[in-house]
């Protein structure tokens, strides 16, 4: 199995914020829901899984650069054994052909070294060890983010997992789903699917914290008259009253129309900023503006005559 760090491609210096999205650009480029049949891709995607999953815990990791396990999290053999020491020459004198009188041999070397370093015949590997987590990217609907819904993950090895994503998700948040990660050893407890959560733009929604801003189109009539008008919102369609005479830029605030808060607060507010929309402008209006002369003409750039 290759070396996680050239999978990835970080140095072994890497931080963990570097290995982080590392894996995060590379999930994203190869991921089968991304590459629909391209095996090429999914054993890539497999591959940089693999290498997350080990570098992305610290004790792990640690246990990989000290070469106690490889780079598929398999227990590795001391550097330096039992062996190596008794068959060089400075162990020569506990070989058959040298002072054995006491009786030494290798198979007495392994009990004790194997108990020593927990290898061999020792315990250590004995234990019920729990699994080590997965790691995994899923991109979210941003209406889906804001009101919650449960997505399907189809997983590298076939599994599909359902995430439930709670309302007012924020883009890189992390879901454990437990028990969805990787097999225990020795009837260890398998352990947990981590899933980042990645929420696609919308087309004019723009998440600002907990609240909402939006540009909200509105017909020349609309914005010297007022009225009411239909506004959306990520929870559907509402009713909305215009001021007279509002211009473009202005501002109209719908409370607790934002993001929901996780603990059951209250929600966020939805900022929407009026756009003026001339259209195409028909005869009647062509020929109303040309006689039209206002009682107080206003002049709009006056303040950038003046330079203020």
């Amino acid at each position: 199995m290759e070396d996680p760090y050239k999978t990835l491609g970080v140095a072994k210096s890497a931080s963990q914020d570097d290995i982080r999205r590392a894996y995060r650009k590379l999930a994203k480029k190869h991921h089968p829901d991304l590459n629909p049949g391209n095996t090429k891709a999914e054993d890539i995607f497999k591959g940089v899984t693999a290498a997350n999953d080990l570098l992305s815990d610290p004790e792990r990791r640690a246990r990989f650069d000290r070469g106690e396990i490889d780079a598929s999290g398999q227990e590795q053999a001391p550097r330096t054994s039992y062996r190596d020491y008794a068959e060089g020459d400075a162990g020569r004198r506990y070989s058959r052909g040298g002072a054995d009188s006491a009786g030494w041999n290798t198979d007495d070397f392994a009990d004790i070294f194997g108990s020593a370093f927990g290898s061999g015949r020792g315990r250590a590997s004995d234990r019920p060890q729990r699994g080590p987590d997965e790691h995994y990217t899923l991109t979210a609907n941003f209406l889906d983010a804001i009101n919650g819904a449960t997505q399907r993950l189809t997983l590298p090895d076939g599994r599909t997992l359902n995430a439930k994503i709670p309302p007012g998700t924020a883009d890189g948040q992390v879901l454990r789903l437990r028990g969805q990660g990787g097999p225990g050893w020795n009837g260890g407890t398998p352990g947990d699917a981590l899933i980042e959560i990645q929420i696609a733009p919308h087309r004019f929604f723009i998440r600002d914290g907990q609240d909402i801003r939006m540009e909200l189109p509105v017909t020349v009539s609309e914005a010297v008259l007022g009225g009411p008008i239909e506004a959306p919102t990520p929870a559907g369609a509402v009713r909305v009253r215009i001021p007279p005479g509002s211009d473009s830029g202005s501002e109209l605030r719908l409370r607790g129309r934002g993001v929901p808060k996780h603990d059951g607060g209250a929600a966020g507010d939805l900022y929407a900023t009026l756009r003026v929309v001339v259209g195409p402008p028909d005869d009647a209006l062509k020929t109303f503006l040309e006689g039209w002369k206002p009682e107080h003409p206003v002049n709009p750039r006056q303040s950038m005559e003046s330079g203020t």
